[in-house]
């Protein structure tokens, strides 16, 4: 049933979230703004900076404990944006919330400041309805997600491992819904892996490629190895790892020189059936074998991780149906969130939140009604959990 006070509260938080123009790694105000909505519940609120003078970075973790014992639920998101891009090509200010139609649009309306007002008000009508609820509701916010991410939840993460806390379930505000809101669930997401290899040849003159050795020529026939390789094929959970290049680099900008190096930035998504390690020693066994000459520096961006269909992937499924009417199919596909952080010290993490179909995008949108109704979502996986 849609409840009106809620739909203006929530609406209202976003369009005051989507006002503050919180580019990585600047939170702008919006972890204050959060603050003073749950201190007055009487949770205790802890603001942690963190990272270099020139990047940085806020985050909140705020915690409120019931009456009797019980599981520990966490809300986690992030509170920074990407950059909205060309200005002229948007239709009105991405800062400026902005209501064309059954659509609110401005950058974060659905990656995820939605979210993050939906959970505010879900918490507050769910401790006004059942103020001895059981357990302890958690809320986790960082404005380094979309950035390098190495200062942010992570961070968070650390702090709460070394003093033993104990996260027993985590909903993450990720925009996951594709056509209607509750229609997918992430119950895990593939592991990330990078990589930058150069290939180093000699430089010299097209004209004379005998006195030289072309970097881009080695290279190629690897590349191609690695574009078509079966890394493996996947589980009942997971679609089968993928190897992307994302930027090739090489020459000197004239016609006329043959490149003294390659630089190739490529990426893999990872499942459960394959390792960091264990596709490093496959990618450098193929690069030995074609003889190349080359450098190769890895980032693990984050490992796999999956919840199993149990207690909270079912509250979350039950809440959708209650409230949507739809039944939710769990995924584990698109790209990382920091949920991968959050698995360490938290058993069961799932991603809910409004659809994706124009996050990062100019006019970036979310549909009006469905910022309440996520409300109500999470409002009944409390219910379904703390009562």
């Amino acid at each position: 049933m849609q409840n009106p006070a809620a739909m203006n509260r929530a609406l209202s938080l976003t369009e005051a979230l989507i006002a503050r123009p919180s580019v990585t790694p600047d939170d702008a105000g919006c972890q204050d703004l959060i603050q003073q909505r749950l201190a007055p519940l009487g949770f205790a609120c802890e603001s942690i900076a963190s990272g270099p003078e020139h990047f940085r970075v806020t985050n909140l973790w705020a915690k409120k404990r019931g009456a009797r014992p019980g599981p520990t639920l966490v809300f986690a998101g992030h509170t920074d944006v990407v950059p909205p891009g060309p200005l002229a090509q948007w239709a009105s200010d991405p800062f400026v919330p902005t209501h064309r139609g059954q659509r609110l649009y401005g950058r974060g309306a659905a990656d995820m400041k939605s979210s993050i007002a939906a959970m505010i008000v879900a918490v507050e009508d769910f401790l006004r309805a059942a103020p001895q609820h059981a357990g302890a509701i958690g809320f986790l916010f960082t404005s380094d997600e979309e950035g390098p991410a190495v200062d942010g939840t992570v961070r968070l993460v650390e702090m709460l491992k070394a003093r033993g806390e104990r996260l027993d379930m985590c909903v993450v505000g990720e925009p996951t819904s594709v056509d209607a809101l509750g229609d997918t669930i992430k119950n895990g997401r593939r592991g990330t892996l990078s990589g930058r290899l150069t290939v180093r040849g000699i430089q010299g003159h097209v004209a004379y490629p005998q006195l030289a050795r072309n970097p881009v020529h080695q290279a190629a026939p690897a590349l191609a190895e690695l574009a078509s390789a079966e890394w493996d094929r996947g589980n009942a959970h997971f679609p089968p790892t993928t190897f992307q290049i994302s930027n090739i680099h090489a020459g000197t900008g004239v016609g006329n020189v043959i490149p003294g190096e390659c630089v190739i930035d490529f990426n893999l998504r990872f499942s459960t059936e394959s390792t960091a390690e264990g596709l490093q020693q496959r990618i450098h066994a193929l690069l030995d074998r074609h003889g190349l000459e080359y450098a190769l520096a890895w980032t693990l961006g984050g490992q796999p991780f999956l919840t199993a269909p149990g207690t909270l992937t079912q509250a979350v499924t039950a809440a959708i149906e209650a409230e949507c009417g739809i039944r939710a199919q769990l995924s584990t596909t698109g790209g990382t969130s920091d949920g991968r952080f959050i698995a360490a010290i938290c058993p069961q993490v799932i991603e809910l939140g409004c659809r994706n179909h124009s996050i990062h995008k100019i006019d970036e949108c979310v549909e009006s009604a469905d910022i309440d109704r996520l409300a109500n979502i999470y409002r009944r996986v409390m219910e379904n959990l703390l009562l």
